[in-house]
């Protein structure tokens, strides 16, 4: 993740679960109760209250309950529990602006007078911010959208009118009629200052705030139509559905962006030895699967592949070690129904997998800061892990990745499985977050270590193969930095050489944990220091509503490194003989496409950085006409 995608998934920390609409609605007429014990002056404090609650509450509740069925019958996609907490945003609203307006005109000359235009500006405005939420949250035109954005407004226009005797200025209607729209002797005699003429301003400074907040919209949005094609209501939307109501409107977003991409799915697959010699009912089947898509899990939560390593995980027979790919965020997943393509092309490569039951020792090679740990399995192929530890880095570029696999290749082997450890980063800071792209410095040391790596396997000896694994789903969760599939270890021995693979279903690691956990490996259980190695899934689970969240940062170092001692006791506990092979299949899928993730990014940042200012200004040049208006009229 760069620096400007971090900037935009940092904002999600402002977006919190919509409360259920009972709760906000209950909490409406409670601030409505509140508001009118200190608006009114009744006799009793209870008759207050329930002047507040009909007075603003129920133009509260009707907005509640009424604007999601109407939005939905046009088409819209509001819920109760969105409509009802914007009903209530917008009723703290107005009591908010009446206090100050009171105090106002208690300690000035300007008189009630004054209190019921903030009122009607408050009215107004609470109609152009339900429209500007109508129109991001759903897809309807502006006619459309004015349908459910009015209805607040409109009711507490409708009590205006009745309760305070404004028909009593229209000549229209017989004595019926008048019964029901005209009751000013129902309401506080506060209420009795409103005139038609108000209302008619209520009317026009609606239609004022509207044309503005459509207009600003509009603006703020040309940016996203000319470059991206699509709108930024769409992503906000998407955006704001998918964190507090866990809804899948973001993957229809990204579906317009996508591109499609053919990418590697590669397959390393033990299973036990069968044949007269194995008689045990598990002989031949599957005991360990490390599935490869060359995706990148993201962008967040379970929104595309951000899930991806615990789906994969679920498809496989045994037990499942999906590392991090060489892949960077263009290459996210648009929807999470891709992956059923990728589960599906780990299978047929599985099917086809030629078992050999022999392996070779594991070599390392180190070329700069690039550090390469291979194996050789099957036939012909290898699992080769990347990392870059010490050093601070994220991930690795398609293309690099690509390449280094190649150079592998031509040293010899058939089929090759590079993971990117993704094990060793700081976050966020500083210009250089550790990318390694194509043409770079890192690119070519890891290339050319991949080649050796690849030219030195593909001429080791081989010695019979003995695999052990284990897991442990751990107490922590994705909040800490830990997906479902926890900590997992796989242990292989050839002729008496073990070499430990560590995977820990997290997003990167928290600097220097890396090294401290091979330190542990080697002094408790005897591994040869190059021949450990800790990995990352990349899971994107855990950044839901955090963009920076490494394995590290929010649970206890020594804590982590006692699980992972007891599950590599495990696994050397359950070492026994296998076979095993490498299989590659490709499988054609929408990604986000070369360059998009930082194009969203930086048009996202940008537009909030300018649409802040340039709505600053708008606001102050609203609230300019206004006065003019209310002193004019």
């Amino acid at each position: 993740m760069t620096e400007t995608q971090g900037d935009l998934a940092a904002l999600s920390r402002f977006i919190f679960r919509a409360p259920n609409w009972y709760v906000s609605v209950g909490f409406s007429l409670l601030v409505a109760a509140l508001a009118g014990i200190g608006a009114f002056t009744a006799t009793y404090p209870l008759e207050d209250a329930w002047e507040g609650i009909f007075y603003i509450g129920i133009p509260t509740v009707v907005a509640s309950l009424c604007t999601t069925p109407v939005d939905r019958r046009l088409g819209g996609q509001l819920t109760y529990n969105r409509s009802s907490l914007l009903a209530l945003c917008c009723e703290l609203i107005v009591v908010a602006l009446l206090a100050v307006a009171s105090v106002i005109a208690v300690l000035t000359s300007v008189g009630q007078h004054f209190v019921f235009d903030v009122l009607i500006a408050a009215l107004a405005l609470v109609f152009a911010l339900r429209l500007l939420v109508v129109l991001a949250v759903s897809r309807n035109s502006l006619p459309l959208a004015v349908v459910p954005a009015s209805i607040q407004t409109v009711t507490a226009g409708l009590l205006l009118f009745v309760y305070t005797g404004a028909m009593r200025y229209v000549a229209i209607g017989g004595p019926l009629l008048r019964a029901f729209l005209s009751r000013p002797e129902k309401a506080p005699a506060r209420l009795l200052l409103v005139t038609p003429e108000d209302l008619v301003l209520l009317v026009g400074m609606s239609a004022l705030y509207a044309l503005v907040a459509y207009g600003f919209v509009r603006v703020i949005d040309r940016p996203w139509r000319q470059s991206l094609g699509v709108s930024g209501l769409d992503f906000l939307r998407g955006f704001i559905g998918h964190i507090a109501e866990g809804t899948r409107e973001l993957e229809d977003f990204f579906e317009q962006l996508g591109e499609d991409a053919v990418v590697p799915v590669t397959v390393l697959s033990f299973r036990r030895l069968g044949g007269a010699e194995r008689q045990r009912s598990d002989a031949g089947e599957e005991k360990a699967r490390f599935v490869l898509p060359m995706i990148h899990p993201g962008p967040m939560g379970e929104i595309g592949g951000g899930n991806l390593p615990q789906r994969v995980a679920e498809a496989a027979d045994g037990l499942a070690f999906p590392p991090h790919a060489t892949a960077g965020h263009d290459f996210n997943l648009v929807t999470e129904h891709e992956v059923d393509t990728l589960v599906d092309a780990a299978e047929r490569a599985a099917d086809r997998i030629t078992y050999s039951d022999t392996a070779t020792d594991s070599v390392r090679v180190t070329d700069g800061e690039a550090s390469v740990l291979g194996q050789g399995f099957g036939p012909a192929g290898a699992l080769l892990v990347a990392t870059f530890a010490p050093a601070f880095a994220d991930d690795v570029e398609y293309a690099v990745g690509l390449a280094a696999s190649a150079e592998a290749r031509r040293a010899g082997l058939d089929d090759v499985l590079l993971a990117d450890a993704h094990n060793s980063n700081n976050g966020l800071q500083g210009d250089d977050l550790g990318h390694v792209v194509p043409g770079s410095k890192r690119s070519f040391q890891l290339i050319e270590a991949a080649g050796d790596v690849g030219a030195a396997l593909a001429d080791a000896e081989r010695g019979p193969l003995e695999l052990g694994v284990a897991w442990d789903r751990t107490v922590w969760t994705p909040q800490e930095g830990i997906g479902p599939l926890g900590v997992r270890t796989a242990v292989t021995d050839v002729d008496g050489r073990r070499t430990c693979y560590v995977l820990v279903d997290g997003n990167n690691m928290e600097p220097g944990l890396r090294d401290a956990l091979v330190d542990a490996l080697v002094d408790e259980h005897g591994f040869a220091r190059d021949a450990v190695e800790i990995m990352t899934t990349d899971t994107h689970i855990v950044n839901t509503v955090k963009s920076e969240n490494q394995v590290g940062d929010a649970i206890d170092h020594d804590a982590l490194r006692d699980v992972v001692l007891d599950v590599t006791a495990d696994a050397i506990a359950d070492l026994e003989p296998v076979e095993a092979g490498v299989e590659s299949e490709h499988a054609e899928v929408t990604v986000f496409g070369n360059d998009r993730t930082e194009t969203l990014a930086s048009h996202a940042n940008a537009v909030i950085a300018l649409g802040s200012a340039l709505g600053a200004v708008v606001v102050a040049a609203t609230i300019l006409v206004s006065a003019l208006i209310f002193f004019l009229t």
